[in-house]
């Protein structure tokens, strides 16, 4: 039978809906998608609902969510994802969500959001009740049990005990409960709006072929993987080829050295670091190239030959010093590149344009720019703290762009780099909490701590850092921990607290983990005869782990902090 290729632009409520039967086949990656991609996910559909500036759900502007890339014998609603399955889950999640939450008093409404999770079937046409969505089969119970099924959800994420599950598995939880934080905070009839523009007004490309071969070869294309064009392979196609053919080598050579030099991966980050810079907001409307013709080389400043002298030239420079911790000067450099090497331990580089601009207006300058990279180096671990989502991120670094073109004083207490009092108050109450049990944020928070705490030039470059509890996290029955912290409320309130984290230059030891304290620095923390780390030969030094030594460790450590970063 010969393969058969179809797109489609459908509505949510057409995806949704008895057409299809989608099914992550159990050779795709676990479910992925964190807090991070799901906040912007959520952002992006309340901004864009909010941008029509009326109540009136068809008179909205449509928005486009994506495409799928599926596996499917048409008429059979069966349908295998080959690319979209992080997108097609994360929004299963939301309509269970959206679900619970539901107020309405209308029952016919609540089970029509139910409808977009769970078919009730058709019983005279023989059609059974299904989920709309099956996940791969080794998450399918627990996906169906906790989330999917009507009534569930609410008692699901109650539940405390979820380290311990598999990565794919305290995604759905942690996403479960991120959307339902955010979206329990909304009014009523604003949930219901969203609803609504989801299912009316949004938008995806359905791209469908009976032939499993055919769908990863439309995978591939849609990924770059097949030609491998990249966006700056378009982008300098159109810059070079606006030149004469006098001029086109040259210039031909110094772009493919900058490229050269910099790294093929890296070259596209530049780009889109570059269009940031320019354009001060998220990319939104699809490619790299189409954004960067729009919002950079729409500029007559900038044709041809200007933007390789102005712009690529010397932002290379820059971005080859921020992103390396590169700075060269006669005196000061080691400061500057200091705080370059903390921020680059963060989960992004959202920070980089505005350290571009910077160092490419003051080179020279390395007091001025000491300054600076202290600063942002700050407000970067402020909003890490904070677990500012990437548009929030983008808006602040934004600001700061701003500020530097117009020359507004940075430094000065009111500047948008600046933490603001409300922030500092936030970011107190972080450190001072589970710090272990939030995403991403131990081990860069835990290694800016040990590089504050650690002797002059001390550095560490170690292939394996892990973190290690000196109260472990479950003690067995018999355990001297259980005498030293009789009080379980209080032994799992110290458990994940800054104060009970040290650092380990070696893979965790399951068994070593429930060590009584003097076996555990002995035979655990010193490990060789030496402990690196300086916040693991703190705790070495410490004849006792009991919680009045961990108050006055958490306080010290908060301080140590809080007198870095200006927060006291």
């Amino acid at each position: 039978m010969p393969e058969t290729i179809e797109a489609k632009e459908l509505q949510i409520v057409k995806i949704f809906g008895d057409d299809y039967r989608f099914e992550i086949p159990d050779y795709q990656r676990p479910y992925a998608w964190t807090e991070e991609e799901v906040g912007e996910l959520l952002d992006d559909l309340l901004q864009a609902m909010d941008r029509g500036n009326t109540k009136e759900v068809g008179e909205l502007p449509p928005y486009f969510l994506g495409s799928i890339v599926l596996i499917q014998d048409a008429p059979s609603p069966e349908a295998a994802v080959v690319d979209g399955q992080q997108r097609i889950t994360t929004l299963t999640i939301l309509f269970c969500v959206l679900r619970e939450l539901s107020n309405s008093p209308d029952p016919e409404y609540q089970q029509a959001i139910a409808e977009y999770v769970r078919s009730r079937g058709n019983p005279t046409a023989g059609i059974e009740g299904h989920f709309r969505l099956r996940v791969r089969d080794r998450d399918r119970d627990y996906f169906e049990k906790n989330v999917q099924q009507p009534g569930a959800l609410c008692d699901f994420l109650n539940q405390t005990n979820v380290n311990s599950l598999p990565d794919s598995r305290q995604r759905m939880f942690e996403n479960a409960k991120y959307l339902w934080c955010k979206l329990s905070s909304l009014e009523d009839e604003r949930r219901d709006m969203l609803t609504k523009f989801l299912v009316q007004r949004c938008y995806m490309v359905i791209v469908s072929t009976s032939d499993q071969r055919s769908a990863y070869r439309i995978f591939a294309v849609m990924n770059d993987r097949g030609l491998d064009l990249s966006p700056t392979d378009i982008l300098k196609a159109d810059v070079i080829g606006e030149m004469n053919e006098d001029t086109r080598p040259r210039y031909t050579d110094i772009w493919e050295s900058i490229e050269e030099e910099i790294g093929r991966e890296d070259f596209r980050e530049l780009f889109a670091h570059i269009r940031m810079i320019y354009m001060k907001k998220k990319m939104r409307r699809g490619t790299l190239q189409d954004e960067f013709k729009e919002g950079v080389l729409n500029s007559e400043k900038l044709k041809s030959t200007n933007f390789i002298d102005d712009v690529l030239t010397p932002y290379s420079d820059a971005y080859k010093v921020v992103s390396r911790a590169y700075y060269e000067s006669s005196n000061g450099a080691e400061t500057v590149n200091k705080y370059l090497e903390y921020l680059k331990r963060l989960d992004n580089f959202d920070w980089i344009p505005p350290a571009m601009v910077f160092f490419n207006r003051n080179p020279n300058e390395t007091d001025l720019l000491a300054r600076f990279v202290r600063d942002l180096e700050r407000l970067a671990y402020g909003l890490f703290l904070l677990r500012a989502n990437v548009n929030q991120r983008i808006d602040r670094y934004a600001a700061v762009l701003e500020d530097i073109e117009k020359g507004t004083d940075l430094f000065d207490g009111t500047s948008v780099l600046q933490i603001t009092p409300e922030e500092k108050i936030k970011i107190l109450q972080t450190l001072d909490g589970s710090i272990y049990t939030t995403p991403r944020i131990p081990s860069p928070l835990l290694r800016r701590l040990d590089s504050l705490l650690a002797e002059k030039g001390a550095t560490y470059d170690y292939p394996t850092v892990s973190i290690e509890h000196v109260l472990p996290q479950n003690p067995n029955s018999e355990s001297e921990w259980l005498k030293t912290f009789p009080d379980e409320v209080e032994r799992h309130e110290w458990t994940h607290k800054l104060a009970n984290l040290v650092l380990l230059s070696h893979r965790k030891n399951a068994k070593a983990q429930n060590y009584d304290f003097e076996r555990k620095k002995t035979e655990y923390f010193q490990r060789g005869g030496v402990t690196t780390f300086a916040l693991t030969t703190q705790v070495v030094t410490e004849s006792e782990w009991t919680p009045k030594v961990l108050d006055r460790r958490q306080r010290e450590l908060i301080d140590a902090l809080g007198k870095e970063w200006r927060l006291l």
